[in-house]
């Protein structure tokens, strides 16, 4: 039997080595910058959410330099942002105070078993539970309070930080965007800048059209359930409603966890005020689902139920809640790249198709 001999250049192992050590290098890299490529993601977001105003402005004359429309749309959302802080937050950080008063009251009620929470000690002898893993592992084992006071002035301080960079990044891209989008496309052969440019408009529409959309919905949903929480007499309506709304951005299962610890809150203050959040929760999600986010969205994110469930999969697993925000906008991208890709394979088959040879042959 003749043995074959398979040989290999030195330059493709050393590509082939250099490849590796490259990919090695990239997934270190972007494992090291997490937390700063994740706030650009979502400073990329703000300034495609902030973007259609600034050009609003320009296109009607407004004004006529793109910085000071930046700074009209710029300073109009910090103002804006400033003063909703200033009617709400007052009222938010009582009614935390006043659940935090009432904490004690419903850790009382477990322990006698009385209550609407006295079931816990009753049927599961929570309190016992508890006492053991006390005596087990200590307080700090039970509560993960080694290091809290460091822990949590630490995330106070980066949170501020967070902050800080995402509102000056996303006032930089708000500027200089297009220049930068104008860099790319020239760098790209004169023939296919056409191409890209569509490309780059439709991911702007895509993208732009579920940050916008989603802040609205989300909104949408915090009002109309502050106004329901207030109607019903439920205690603490405004932290409420503000977690609507800040749950509502996370898709598919944001609304879910919402519903669940507002009506939780609910019954335990009265059974009548527990069902009409029940029902105004349920009412409201459908309502959301079939007709406020397809007048919202409107054709801007065409994806299918089974491709949003693997994308925010995927990207809570990658980077939690911000990569679950951010994975819908992202498949998007994607999808339009791919829908390009496509159409771009089939006019390259079609097109020698098309061309006749004299004698109406077509070529070969």
């Amino acid at each position: 039997m003749e043995e074959r001999v398979v040989r290999f250049r030195p330059r493709a192992v050393l590509v082939v080595i250099g490849l590796i050590l490259g990919t090695l290098v990239l997934i270190q890299l972007l494992s090291n910058t997490r937390g700063v490529l994740i706030w650009i993601l979502i400073a990329i977001f703000l300034a495609m959410a902030l973007n259609p105003p600034v050009d609003w402005l320009l296109a009607r004359g407004v004004v006529r330099r793109r910085g000071a429309a930046v700074g009209i749309v710029y300073t109009s959302t910090l103002l804006a942002i400033v003063g909703l802080s200033a009617t709400f937050v007052p009222t938010l950080v009582q009614e935390v105070n006043d659940f935090a008063d009432a904490v004690p009251g419903y850790v009382q009620d477990i322990t006698e078993g009385r209550g609407r929470l006295g079931f816990l000690e009753r049927d599961y002898q929570l309190v016992e539970r508890i006492r053991d893993a006390i005596e087990t592992s200590g307080v700090s084992g039970v509560l993960g309070l080694s290091g809290t006071a460091l822990a949590v002035t630490k995330s106070v301080v980066n949170a501020i930080v967070a902050m800080v960079t995402i509102a000056f990044l996303t006032l930089f891209m708000l500027l200089e965007g297009p220049a930068w989008v104008e860099r790319f496309y020239s760098l790209m052969p004169e023939h296919q800048q056409a191409r890209w440019r569509r490309v780059g408009t439709d991911i702007y529409r895509t993208v732009g059209g579920y940050v916008t959309g989603n802040l609205a919905i989300s909104l949408i949903a915090g009002v109309a359930s502050t106004v329901v929480f207030l109607l019903a007499g439920v205690p603490y309506p405004f932290a409420l409603g503000l977690i609507v709304a800040l749950l509502d951005l996370i898709p598919l299962a944001g609304a879910t966890i919402a519903a669940v610890i507002v009506t939780t809150v609910a019954f335990l203050d009265s059974t009548t005020a527990g069902i009409v959040v029940l029902v105004f929760m349920i009412v409201y999600q459908q309502l959301e689902n079939h007709v406020i986010q397809p007048l919202v969205y409107g054709k801007t994110v065409q994806l299918s139920p089974l491709a949003v469930l693997i994308a925010v999969l995927i990207g809570a697993k990658l980077a939690g809640v911000i990569g679950a925000l951010g994975a819908i906008p992202v498949a998007g991208a994607i999808q339009v790249i791919v829908l390009d890709l496509l159409e771009w394979r089939r006019q390259r088959l079609v097109e020698p198709s098309s061309v006749q040879l004299p004698g109406g042959l077509p070529p070969g």
